[in-house]
C-alpha cells in the first residue's frame, strides 16, 4: 500500500472516529461514515444492513449514494445472497466483478453494467462475536490496489461501527429506564398534590398502576375493558404521563353519536359535502394533533368508519367528508369497550385487523367486586371531594361501612359516585349511617342495611371487616412515614377522619414506634 493511500485511510479513519464520539442519531451517524468512505476513498454506494429479529431479515439502515426506494429494497433474507452469505459466516467477502457473480442479487438496482469492472466487498459487522449486520461497498479497483488491504480496513470501520452502535443500543437502554422512572415519579407528584391518580392499594390495582406507568411513554395503543371503572380517568392519566401532555385530549363516545355523523364528527367535513355542511370543519382526530384521543364505546363503530380508523392507525392519514385532500395527524389512541371485539371480528362485525392493532396493550381493570379492600378508601374519597362540593363535610359510621363494602358494586365506580352524591345531598346530619342507606341500597346489601344496627361486623375471608380496615390504615401511615396527615391524603380521608381511625384501633403507639424506627 503507497503511503498516500496509508494516509488517506488514516485521515478517513481519524473523520469516522470524530463522528462516533459526536454522534447520537443512530441512522445520521453511520450515513456520515459512508460518506467519508464514498468521498475520501471512492467506495461507492457503501451500505450498513442490520439484523431485524422482528421480522429476522437483514435490512438496509444507513447508506451512501442509493435513493429512499433504492434503500427500501435492500431487504434480504437470513443467507440470501453476498449479503446474507456474509452474515451467516462470518466473513469477508471479495466480488471482484458482479457481473460474473450469480450470488450477486442487486436488489436495490442501482448497479449498471459497463465495460469497468464494478467490484464489491462486505465485512461482516460483528458484536460480542456474533455478526449483527453487514457493511458493503462497490469498488471500481485499478491494478495497484490491493482487495485485501480493502477489507481489512474495512474490517476495521466494521468494528468501530459496532461499537458505535452498541453504545447507541446502552444510551437507548438508559433512556428507557430513566422515563420509567420519570413516568412514576410523575404519577407520585400527581398523587401527592391532588392530580389525576388512582385510588386503590390492592393487588390488582398496584398491579393497573405499574402497567399504566410503562405504557404511557410509549405510543402503544391501549384498550379498556370492564365499564363505570374509571375508563375516562385512566385515559387522563396515561394523557398526562407522557411527552403529549402540553397538547389536547380528546374524548368521544361512539356510542352516543348518530351514526350517519360519526364520520364527520371524528374526521372533519368539507363545506358542500352534503346538505346542510354550510361551513368546513375539522374533526376530532384533527384537534387531537400532537395529543390523545380516546374513544369510548370503540365496539359500536360501523365497519366503513372502522376502515378510516385503521389508516389514521396505520398511516397517520385520513380525508374529511367530502374532500380528496389527504390529511396527516400525529395521535395517541386509546380506546376502551364493553363488547368482545375479539368475538365480534370473528362474526365479521369488527374488522379483525382493526381489533389487533387496537388490542397492543390491553389494560383489565378489576372490577369493585373483586377488590374489596379498595372500597373503604374509595368511598372516603368520593364522600370529601362531595363534601367539598357541596361544603358538607360528612362521615360515616363503621356499620355504614361495612354495609357498602358488601355491595357489590354492580355499577363499579360510577354507581359509587353517584350514590354518595345523592348520600351528601340528603343527609340530615354530619354521620352516613347504615339505617340512612337502605333507601338507596339494592339487593343483599339493602337487606343488610335494614338490619342495623349488627352485633359484628361481618366477614371478609378470615378477617372482620374491622380488620380489614385497621390494617389499611396501618399500611397506609407505614407507607408515608408514620405522618397522619400524609396517610389520610393516599387513603382520601381528611386529618380529622384519620385522627378518628387512630383513636378507634389504639394506634398511638404503633406510631411512635414507627417514627423512632425511622430516626434510628
Amino acid at each position: 500500500m503507497s503511503t498516500a493511500v496509508k494516509n488517506l485511510k488514516f485521515m478517513a479513519l481519524l473523520a469516522i472516529c470524530q463522528i462516533i464520539d459526536k454522534a447520537l442519531d443512530l441512522e445520521s451517524a453511520l450515513e456520515s461514515v459512508l460518506r467519508v468512505l464514498s468521498e475520501e476513498l471512492s467506495m461507492k454506494r457503501a451500505t450498513v444492513t442490520l439484523l431485524d429479529d422482528g421480522r429476522n431479515t437483514l435490512n438496509i439502515n444507513a447508506s451512501y449514494g442509493l435513493t429512499p426506494e433504492e434503500k427500501r429494497r435492500g431487504v434480504y433474507s437470513l443467507g440470501e445472497g453476498v449479503t446474507g452469505a456474509i452474515f451467516q459466516s462470518g466473513e469477508p467477502y471479495f466480488v471482484p466483478d458482479i457481473s460474473k457473480e450469480p450470488l450477486f442479487l442487486n436488489k436495490t438496482g442501482t448497479r449498471i453494467v459497463t465495460k469497468a469492472k464494478l467490484s464489491f466487498l462486505g465485512v461482516p459487522i460483528k458484536l460480542y462475536g456474533e455478526p449483527i449486520g453487514v457493511l458493503n461497498v462497490d469498488r471500481l479497483f485499478a491494478d495497484d490496489i490491493s482487495p485485501e488491504e480493502d477489507i481489512e480496513f474495512l474490517s476495521v470501520v466494521a468494528t468501530l461501527i459496532a461499537q458505535f452502535i452498541s453504545l447507541n443500543r446502552k444510551i437507548e437502554e438508559r433512556e428507557e429506564v430513566l422515563r420509567a422512572e420519570n413516568t412514576s415519579l410523575k404519577y407520585q407528584i400527581s398523587k401527592e398534590s391532588n392530580g389525576l391518580y388512582m385510588v386503590g392499594t390492592s393487588t390488582a390495582m398496584m398491579d393497573v398502576q405499574r402497567q399504566l406507568q410503562r405504557v404511557a411513554p410509549t405510543k402503544a395503543t391501549v384498550l379498556l375493558g370492564e365499564s363505570g371503572v374509571g375508563k375516562t380517568l385512566i385515559a387522563r392519566i396515561i394523557h398526562q404521563l407522557s411527552d403529549r401532555k402540553e397538547h389536547p385530549f380528546i374524548k368521544v363516545n361512539c356510542a352516543s353519536i348518530p351514526e350517519n355523523l360519526l364520520e364527520s364528527e371524528l374526521f372533519g367535513v368539507d363545506k358542500g359535502a352534503y346538505t346542510g355542511a354550510s361551513h368546513s370543519r375539522a374533526g376530532r382526530f384533527e384537534e387531537a394533533n400532537r395529543g390523545t384521543i380516546f374513544l369510548d364505546e370503540v365496539g359500536e363503530l360501523p365497519l366503513a368508519v372502522q376502515a378510516k380508523l385503521l389508516r389514521v392507525i396505520q398511516e397517520k392519514e385520513f380525508e374529511r367528508l367530502g374532500s380528496a385532500r389527504t390529511r396527516r395527524t400525529d395521535v395517541r389512541i386509546v380506546t376502551a369497550t364493553n363488547k368482545d371485539l375479539e368475538v365480534l371480528s370473528r362474526n365479521g362485525e369488527f374488522r379483525p385487523d382493526l381489533y389487533y392493532r387496537l388490542n397492543v396493550f390491553p389494560i383489565r381493570v378489576p372490577a369493585l367486586r373483586e377488590r374489596k379492600e379498595d372500597v373503604p378508601g374509595l368511598l372516603n374519597h368520593f364522600l370529601n371531594r362531595m363534601a367539598d362540593e357541596y361544603g358538607r363535610p360528612l362521615a360515616f359510621t363503621s356499620e355504614a361501612l361495612d354495609t357498602l363494602t358488601m355491595h357489590d358494586w354492580p355499577g363499579n365506580v360510577r354507581e359509587m359516585e353517584n350514590l354518595l352524591e345523592r348520600l351528601v345531598i340528603m343527609a340530615d346530619s354530619d354521620r352516613i349511617d347504615s339505617a340512612m342507606l337502605a333507601g338507596f341500597l339494592k339487593g343483599p346489601a339493602r337487606d343488610a342495611a335494614l338490619q342495623a344496627p349488627t352485633p359484628a361486623p361481618p366477614s371478609l375471608g378470615n378477617r372482620s371487616l374491622s380488620d380489614v380496615e385497621r390494617q389499611e390504615i396501618v399500611a397506609a401511615l407505614e407507607r408515608n412515614g408514620w405522618i397522619q396527615y400524609k396517610a389520610a391524603r393516599d387513603l382520601g380521608l381528611t386529618p380529622r377522619q384519620m385522627g378518628y381511625r387512630v383513636h378507634k384501633f389504639s394506634l398511638e403507639p404503633l406510631i411512635a414506634q414507627g417514627r423512632a424506627s425511622l430516626r434510628n
